[in-house]
């Protein structure tokens, strides 16, 4: 992290506007005609904002008031801000699923920071995916950065009663298929539960990932707990253009502070928050974009040290909102001290023992003791076996604990159409005992490894009382979901993993003690059903998303494309003629 201070003529911006020939007189007085003087820009560190904003990403809605803020503390610290809008990733409205497009987000953020004359650059996201999309380009591109999260919405509020989104979404649903709520207040939830900007305000994906970036240590100590429309917010968004300036000057890029202990911290706070299993995959993207080879055994070996310690939907009772109000990410990662390495480096150029003196909880029960915790677990557990070769993932601690050790029947739906055709059937033969298993979901079948993996219980059993059953896919769930969910399931179906030779009445076990995922059915017999498979049409002929599913890696790989890997800062400068 020690540098010495970088001279103006030695900024990467300079090679376009410091030349005395034709092509430097046209950046400058291209410049100029936005109506800026030379001496706002030469010399001064360019800063890209990448503004991951538009009008049909809900959670993004005050990202422009936060370009001003970001520019504010640009300006004061003598840069130059340039706002440069890239994709924005709204999971609530893309389909079918943001997780397609994260990809091409990074991709984006690594040619845009490229292409124009950009030192430095502050990334804006929060919505599910922007967040791991913004920091993956800029990883590859290795340019001076600070990550600004969009921060969680107020919390839902209906008739007296706190609302988390996402997760009361799925339980009063079940409540009206089940004919136990009316058309009234299923509308008054509708209205009450979404009440402002910012992300969910469950421990779901964009929670989780902005504490992920957080306690990685490439956003300002405790932003990613701050509430959207909260005036720190502002104030955050203020000094985050603030300290880029000064991280160009002195150099400091993201390899100096994604390390392996950077990303080791990380999981462990990812368990303790009871973290989406989707950062799972993001922050193997993101680890291996940087070069450390992740596997899914760490995770699993951090998890068994680490308990649930965050009280927040859908794992505890409160929100994201509470959290912030108990103390945020700082106070848990407190209580993780002893736990954590301490001398690891952040954005902010103290260490993590330096970020964390001093700081105090303020609720006892929405952030707990390693002595009281949520459950004894990690948030995530990783399983094994010969329905899941190369990984699978369940979140124990959202699950019905009787069903972590559960041996059933399958009830197979070959895809989500048969799923949504037959799942709430009379005929359909399931009990409370049953394995629901979704085929044909991942990142090549979605294709782009979709959020239908808590799939919904049918509603003959609602009607019995039942609100959980094992349930098994190769896809994803929104980290807001909750249930006995096992997702993930690696190789997929499409491409002929175990998954795809399940039949109706297989026998399946489960044992989350043991991580294991086990179909129980006799070798020669999985070997004819072999011989018969065959792979699904493919969904794509043209495109992105063909150039997605003929190079997306599988789930336990991080969902990258192939072509995408390599030495962080390995892109290549554009020439200037």
């Amino acid at each position: 992290m020690l540098s010495t201070r970088k001279k103006p003529e030695s900024l990467r911006s300079q090679r376009w506007y410091n030349p005395d020939d034709l092509r430097s007189f046209g950046h400058r007085s291209r410049t100029k005609q936005m109506g800026f003087l030379q001496e706002e820009f030469v010399g001064k560190p360019v800063i890209g904002i990448i503004n991951t904003w538009n009008e049909m990403n809900t959670c993004h809605t005050h990202f422009p008031q936060r370009v001003q803020d970001i520019k504010r503390g640009i300006f004061s610290a003598g840069g130059f801000p340039v706002e440069l809008p890239a994709m924005s990733l709204g999971e609530q409205l893309m389909k079918p699923t943001a997780m397609m497009y994260r990809n091409f987000l990074a991709m984006e953020v690594e040619e845009l920071l490229r292409s124009y004359p950009i030192d430095g650059a502050v990334l804006m996201g929060g919505c599910d995916k922007t967040t791991p999309g913004v920091l993956l380009g800029a990883i590859s591109m290795n340019l001076p950065c600070i990550y600004v999260p969009a921060g969680a919405m107020l919390h839902g509020h209906w008739r007296g009663e706190t609302l988390g989104s996402g997760t009361d979404a799925w339980k009063y649903w079940d409540d009206r298929r089940s004919g136990k709520l009316d058309d009234k207040s299923w509308f008054e939830i509708e209205d009450s539960i979404a009440r402002s900007p910012g992300t969910c305000m469950t421990m779901g994906t964009a929670a989780t990932m902005m504490s992920m970036v957080d306690s990685l240590g490439m956003s300002l100590p405790g932003a990613s707990s701050i509430p959207a429309v909260d005036s720190n917010h502002n104030r955050m968004a203020s000094l985050s253009g603030r300290r880029v300036v000064d991280l160009v000057w002195k150099d400091i890029k993201p390899t100096d502070i994604l390390t392996v202990h950077a990303f080791e911290n990380a999981i462990k706070v990812q368990m303790a928050i009871g973290g989406s299993t989707n950062a799972i995959i993001h922050l193997t993207a993101l680890a291996r974009r940087v070069g450390i080879p992740f596997d899914l055994e760490r995770f699993d070996i951090i998890s068994q040290d680490i308990p649930l310690l965050a009280n927040i939907k859908p794992s505890g009772k409160y929100v994201m909102e509470d959290f912030y109000y108990a103390g945020g990410l700082m106070a848990l990662m407190k209580r993780l001290e002893k736990l954590l390495h301490l001398e690891t480096r952040t954005i902010n150029g103290k260490r993590v023992r330096d970020n964390l003196e001093g700081v105090e909880i303020f609720n006892q029960d929405v952030i707990r003791p390693l002595d009281n915790p949520v459950s004894p677990a990690g948030g995530t557990a990783i399983l094994r076996g010969s329905l899941a070769p190369n990984g699978a993932v369940i979140k124990p601690t959202a699950a019905e604990k009787h069903l972590w050790n559960h041996r059933g029947p399958a009830v197979v739906f070959k895809d989500i159409r048969d799923l949504k055709a037959r799942v709430d059937s009379e005929d359909l033969e399931v009990t409370p005992d049953s394995i629901l298993v979704l085929q044909n979901a991942g990142p090549v079948g979605g294709p782009g490894m979709p959020e239908w993996g808590q799939l919904p219980v049918p509603k003959k059993l609602l009607d019995q009382g039942i609100r959980d059953v094992v349930r098994i896919s190769d896809a994803r769930m929104s980290g807001t979901s909750y249930g006995a969910c096992v997702l993930h399931v690696s190789p997929e179906a499409t491409l002929g993993g175990p998954l795809a030779l399940v039949q109706d009445g297989d026998l399946i076990e489960l044992d989350v003690e043991a991580r294991r995922l086990d179909l129980l059915v006799p070798k020669s017999e999985l070997k004819a059903r072999r011989q018969q498979w065959k792979p699904p049409k493919a969904k794509a002929s043209r495109g992105y998303v063909k150039l997605f599913i003929q190079h997306v890696t599988q789930a336990h790989e991080g969902c990258d494309f192939d072509f995408l890997q390599g030495t962080p800062g390995e892109t290549p400068e554009p020439d200037i003629f």
